[in-house]
């Protein structure tokens, strides 16, 4: 019969845990049917709040009806241990899952699937940091906290301290890159110079920012490829960013035609085609005659769009389009090579060519000049030491 009050005792704990719970999700479920934020709360913190509270009534249901049976019992400090790294971990836990749901909050404000979309992408990228950061000093402070509450940690804690000297050395060298690293990522969050869904090009390949950590960035390539880079590339090493101010981006479309064509019946064809797809922005729309040399008529076109995907297929519809009405209405515009035939030309009898290579010349001929001609042709003279 000792142990038969601490058992009940535990019993009630549990059920007064999850009526309590059911009354509080129960509340949260009426908000949430007015508010979306506390559907997301109960979302978010359902599990880690009930955990919390069924731990912490336990201990204390377990510890006081303990203390009425047996004060000293067997294993009291061992118990006592436990359960109170049980209830930092899920305090931890329910700490954390708190601080991501109101991250969560302000992200949902800002949505990326708008056209001008800069603002929630740099947002995005900075609250993302934010949550790592905020999760491993959750972890760390729980990790201090269970240790601190272990007796003897003060020792090994002062004989840590009597080598610090050796071992921060050994810990900077070996952590160099690593901490860099960090810093790097931390520095792309808060300066704005990197955000999360960013076009870029990088070691001459196009993606999107995929992802962004404390230590490495992870590039979406247009063919599907991931590319993994360290933090340290993108504060070291230039790169090209299609989206830094925004999405709007202009390229060309270049032709070597023949110098028949006619630029006034090209640009009637480029307003047909920009017209009829929505792919073009209507903000730039420009054909001009850019080079006419070495056979071929240089014609450059520029066109615009509302972000980097929808610019290369503006560019792939213009380039097949005006091809094709090329081959249909100008076949005349379309590129040649000519080659000239030329008769051996005979020259007449008793004829021969007279060089005037000679009256070119820099010293002699019509350019002649005595003066100018005497100072490389006279003679030195010598003067003898002994004389002077």
């Amino acid at each position: 019969m000792t142990w038969l009050q601490p058992v009940l005792s535990v019993a009630a704990a549990v059920v007064i845990a999850f009526v309590v719970s059911a009354i509080v999700s129960l509340v949260f479920k009426l908000v949430a049917k007015r508010e979306e934020w506390a559907s997301r709360l109960v979302a978010r913190v359902r599990r880690p709040f009930r955990v919390t509270l069924l731990v912490a009534l336990v201990w204390i249901a377990f510890s006081l009806s303990m203390d009425d049976v047996a004060p000293k019992y067997l294993g009291h400090e061992i118990v006592a241990q436990v359960f109170r790294c049980l209830l930092i971990v899920v305090v931890a836990w329910l700490i954390g899952s708190l601080a991501i749901f109101f991250e969560d909050l302000g992200l949902a404000r800002y949505r990326l699937d708008q056209p001008d979309n800069r603002v929630a992408r740099r947002l995005r990228t900075q609250v993302l940091i934010i949550r790592r950061l905020t999760v491993a000093l959750i972890v760390i402070i729980a990790g201090g906290a269970i240790l601190l509450g272990f007796p003897g940690v003060e020792a090994v804690g002062a004989s840590v301290l009597a080598s610090a000297g050796l071992v921060s050395v050994i810990a900077g060298l070996a952590a160099q890159s690593t901490l860099a690293n960090v810093f790097a990522g931390i520095q792309l969050a808060f300066s704005d110079a990197l955000r999360v869904d960013d076009v870029v090009v990088v070691e001459t390949e196009w993606g999107r920012i995929e992802e962004i950590t404390l230590t490495y960035v992870v590039v979406h390539i247009w063919d599907d490829r991931r590319m993994v880079l360290p933090s340290t590339y993108f504060t070291t090493t230039p790169f090209q960013s299609w989206t830094r101010r925004n999405s709007e981006l202009l390229g060309s479309v270049d032709f070597d035609l023949d110098w028949r064509v006619t630029p006034g019946s090209m640009r009637q064809e480029l307003d047909r085609i920009l017209d009829s797809t929505e792919l073009w922005d209507q903000r730039v729309k420009v054909l001009q005659v850019t080079d006419a040399v070495g056979g071929f008529v240089h014609v450059r076109i520029l066109v615009s769009a509302v972000d980097s995907a929808s610019l290369f297929d503006l560019r792939c519809l213009v380039r097949e389009e005006l091809i094709s009405w090329m081959h249909e209405h100008s076949p005349q515009s379309m590129p040649r090579t000519r080659v000239q035939m030329a008769e051996q030309e005979v020259a007449p009898r008793g004829a021969k060519p007279k060089s005037t290579a000679g009256e070119s010349a820099l010293f002699t001929g019509e350019n002649a000049d005595a003066d100018r001609a005497a100072l490389f042709t006279t003679s030195i003279p010598v003067i003898d030491r002994d004389e002077v």
